[in-house]
C-alpha cells in the first residue's frame, strides 16, 4: 500500500450501508431456505434424502445408510475434524438404530417428478406444510389431517399410537421442541428409545441424571463417549487368496436394515481400497526399477533428472 502512485481507500468508502438487523420479510425466506435445505438434503452425509429415510426424537430427517455408516466403526485414517463434525449434528441423539423410526411418505409421480403428499388430504409434505410422522409406524402426515382424523389409530396400518408419540418433522416452533426434549426425557427415564423400543442395558435412573444428559444433548455437548450401536465386532470373510472383505452384518433381525448395512460396509470397504490403491501408485510413481541412469538422461533438468552414481568399470 502507498508509494505506487495510488490513494489508500477509507472504511467510509468501502462500507456504504451500516449493520441492521433482518426485517420480517428477510427473516421468514432465511427461515424457508433452511427449511427446504432440512426437508432435502441429509445433514449428516451432506447428499440428496433418498429412501429410506430415517428421524431422530428432535425430527430431524436423515438418509439410513448415513446413519448406519456413523454407527458403523471409523476408519482410523478418518479426520478428526470430519468426525467431530458429524458428532455435532447429531448432538448425540443416535446411539443406535433404536434411536430412529424409518419414515415413511406417501409418494405422488407426475412424470419424472416425485413429490411426498399427505394420504389423507392429498397436500405436499415440505417446508411449506407443516407436517408429521407417528411412533412407532412411521407413517407421515400434515398436522391439519391428524387434527381432523380423530382416534388413536393410524388410518395407513391400523397401529395405536399416544398423543404424546406424534412427532413434527423440521420442527421451528419453541413449543414444539420443548415438547420433543420432554417427551425424549419421559422415555429415557423408563428405559424406552425414541422408536418406542427397550434401550439395550436400560435401567431406571434417578431424574436429575436424565435430566443432566437431556440438558447436554439439547447444547450440543458430546459427552465423548463410544456409541453403543456397535459394541460387537463383526466378523469379516476370508477370500481365496487370504485378503478380508467387508465385515458381515450379523445380529440384525430385519432383512432390509441387514442388507442395507452390508451395502454400506462394501461401499466403505471399496473406499479404503481406492484410497490405499491411489496411495501406492502415487508412491511407485516416484522410484523406478529398470535401472534409471542419468547419463542416458541428460535433457533433463535437475529436478527431473536425479542423480546416479557411476559404475566402476
Amino acid at each position: 500500500m502507498g508509494n505506487d502512485g495510488g490513494s489508500i481507500p477509507t472504511r467510509r468508502e468501502l462500507v456504504k450501508n451500516a449493520a441492521r438487523a433482518l426485517n420480517t420479510t428477510e427473516l421468514k425466506a432465511t427461515q424457508q431456505e433452511a427449511q427446504t435445505h432440512a426437508w432435502t438434503w441429509c445433514p449428516l452425509s451432506n447428499r440428496p434424502l433418498n429412501t429410506p429415510i430415517v428421524s431422530d426424537c428432535a425430527g430431524t430427517l436423515y438418509n439410513k445408510d448415513a446413519i448406519i455408516e456413523q454407527l458403523l466403526p471409523k476408519d482410523p485414517d478418518t479426520p478428526a475434524s470430519i468426525l467431530k463434525e458429524k458428532e455435532d449434528v447429531l448432538q448425540g441423539r443416535v446411539k443406535g438404530l433404536r434411536d430412529v423410526v424409518e419414515v415413511k411418505f406417501t409418494v405422488l409421480k407426475e412424470g419424472k417428478d416425485e413429490k411426498w403428499v399427505c394420504p389423507v388430504t392429498s397436500k405436499e409434505l415440505g417446508p411449506t406444510t407443516k407436517s408429521v410422522y407417528l411412533v412407532p409406524c412411521g407413517h407421515a402426515f400434515s398436522e391439519a389431517a391428524i387434527k381432523e382424523v380423530k382416534g388413536d389409530v393410524c388410518v395407513e396400518c391400523n397401529e395405536s399410537y399416544k398423543e404424546g408419540d406424534i412427532i413434527p418433522i423440521v420442527p421451528l416452533a419453541k413449543e414444539d421442541i420443548a415438547k420433543l426434549v420432554e417427551r425424549i426425557a419421559k422415555l429415557r427415564e423408563t428405559g424406552l428409545t425414541h422408536s418406542l423400543k427397550k434401550a439395550p442395558g436400560s435401567k431406571k435412573r434417578k431424574k436429575g441424571e436424565i435430566s443432566a444428559e437431556i440438558k447436554e444433548t439439547t447444547n450440543g455437548v458430546s459427552n465423548g463417549k463410544t456409541s453403543d450401536a456397535v459394541k460387537t465386532k463383526l466378523p469379516e470373510q476370508e477370500t481365496a487368496n487370504g485378503q478380508t472383505t467387508a465385515p458381515v452384518p450379523s445380529g440384525i433381525k430385519n432383512s432390509a436394515t441387514a442388507s442395507l448395512t452390508a451395502k454400506v460396509l462394501d461401499e466403505q470397504s471399496e473406499r479404503n481400497k481406492r484410497r490405499k490403491q491411489g496411495l501406492n501408485d502415487n508412491l511407485k510413481s516416484l522410484f523406478s526399477n529398470t535401472g534409471y541412469s542419468a547419463q542416458t538422461h541428460k535433457s533433463g533438468d535437475f529436478m527431473t533428472r536425479g542423480y546416479s552414481i557411476p559404475k566402476k568399470n
